[in-house]
């Protein structure tokens, strides 16, 4: 870094990528499981999969945010999708693919992906 300029393009940039991660106010929240289980079964790329297509996209008023086990290990990674005034619905057997679809289709379109939602386990 050699001027001003440089440094102040580097702040926004981490500022921008701390607003994904802050769930503060009336905004979606997707949360992922990230317990030993949801970590051993690949929730860490899921769960930065999410921060880049929010970030990608520019989408404002939509954090990431991790959670200790959310109970169901068979079935991480797993995340849930809260948007306020609709019912939760919870993602499982998460894939970074899996991700970027539930972006695109849940957060963006408002239309959740039923195929990984845990009520698909039931059909």
């Amino acid at each position: 870094m050699k001027t001003l300029e440089e440094l102040m393009a580097l702040r926004d940039a981490a500022r921008a990528q701390m607003t994904t991660r802050d769930d503060s106010g009336e905004v979606t929240r997707i949360v992922v499981g990230m317990a030993t289980c949801g970590i051993a079964a690949g929730a860490r790329p899921v769960m930065n999969k999410f921060v880049e297509e929010i970030a990608k996209r520019g989408l404002k008023n939509v954090t990431v945010a991790q959670t200790g086990c959310i109970g169901m290990c068979q079935h991480e990674p797993i995340a849930e999708v809260l948007v306020p005034g609709e019912e939760k619905v919870t993602y499982i057997q998460l894939t970074e693919e899996k991700a970027a679809k539930i972006i695109l289709e849940h957060i963006v379109n408002g239309k959740p992906v039923a195929e990984y939602t845990v009520g698909a386990l039931k059909k």
